[in-house]
């Protein structure tokens, strides 16, 4: 057989800003595997719980059940006999995770994951670069940077805080091209340069 009701093993990884619609299309191509009648399972990490504790919902309240997980290793003992794995939000998941998705793809298993590829300081985030780089398909979708309308960079957040994971939505983060997004930087470091007392007379 051949075509979606048989394929071999591979790697699909969709990565990009927030608000970019990864999680919407990994739902997509979940929910057209479900349709073929593929076996399918579905993780997230147990500390994704902003919309459900248990389903991968995107931002647009489209919704699946999936199992979340505190450690990549569960996904190989609560996967068995699966046509497709998807998994969401990988780059909060250890750097087990590749290994965990190269032993799937060889097994025959598809594995389709979505992340954010770069964090809020536009540096290469958790394990996705690695599982960029070991998939068979890479796509790379681009939310609207707020500030200018051109396609977004990077995941701007937009309050204090030094964490690298700070679980968020509009309030805590905006998307940003690169141009915008280095002027918003640079703002910000002007503010924090301003002594005391010139920011209590203004």
């Amino acid at each position: 057989m051949t075509g979606e009701a048989h394929r071999p093993g591979r790697i699909e990884v969709v990565c990009g800003s927030m608000f970019s619609g990864k999680t919407e299309e990994l739902i997509r191509r979940l929910r057209r595997a479900q349709f073929a009648r593929q076996k399918v399972e579905i993780f997230k990490p147990a500390i994704d719980v902003r919309y459900s504790e248990e389903d991968v919902v995107s931002h647009d309240q489209k919704h699946i059940m999936s199992t979340p997980i505190d450690s990549s290793a569960s996904i190989l003992l609560l996967s068995s006999d699966c046509d497709v794995v998807g998994i969401d939000e990988a780059q909060f998941f250890d750097m087990g995770l590749v290994d965990v998705c190269n032993e799937l793809a060889n097994r025959g298993v598809r594995v389709i994951i979505a992340g954010l590829d770069m964090d809020y300081k536009g540096i290469p985030f958790g394990p996705m670069p690695a599982l960029c780089a070991i998939a068979d398909d890479v796509t790379k979708v681009h939310a609207i940077c707020v500030k200018c309308g051109n396609l977004a960079y990077v995941s701007h957040r937009t309050v204090e805080g030094s964490q690298r994971v700070l679980l968020g939505e509009t309030q805590e983060y905006e998307p940003l091209c690169r141009e915008c997004y280095q002027k918003a930087i640079a703002e910000e470091n002007a503010r924090q340069n301003t002594p005391l007392e010139e920011k209590s007379s203004q």
